[in-house]
């Protein structure tokens, strides 16, 4: 039996701004949908992921806009995800140098920060 993550919700403060934010780095708009007054859901994916990100408004997050910071995606070139990302005038720091791989982060605009990964070389 196989087990795939393919969403995560993202606490945000202002969907419209994340949604810009999202889209500006390449994420592509999957769903906003407004299913009655008071409910919002988008669902935006990154480009070549089998895994989306989800917010909106009332869709029962515990957890306050800024607080996720457990997001890690692995890129195949951290110099270039961190050239992409400042090109396009976001704020990333990186890149961080380990035995595990090569790591580049970023916050969106409420704060949540992401972790971008190159894998090291497998034998």
């Amino acid at each position: 039996m196989d087990w795939k993550i393919e969403l995560i919700f993202v606490p945000v403060s202002d969907v419209d701004r994340s949604k810009e934010f999202y889209e500006r780095i390449g994420f592509h708009a999957d769903h906003d949908q407004t299913p009655y007054e008071g409910l919002r859901f988008v669902q935006m994916t990154p480009p070549g992921s089998a895994c989306s990100i989800a917010f909106g408004t009332n869709l029962g997050s515990t957890l306050a806009p800024g607080q996720q910071n457990t997001i890690q995606v692995v890129v195949p070139d951290a110099d270039e995800a961190l050239a992409h990302l400042r090109g396009l005038g976001v704020e990333a720091q990186g890149v961080d140098e380990q035995a595990w791989g090569r790591f580049v982060t970023f916050d969106d605009p409420d704060g949540n920060t992401w972790t971008l990964q190159q894998l090291p070389p497998r034998d």
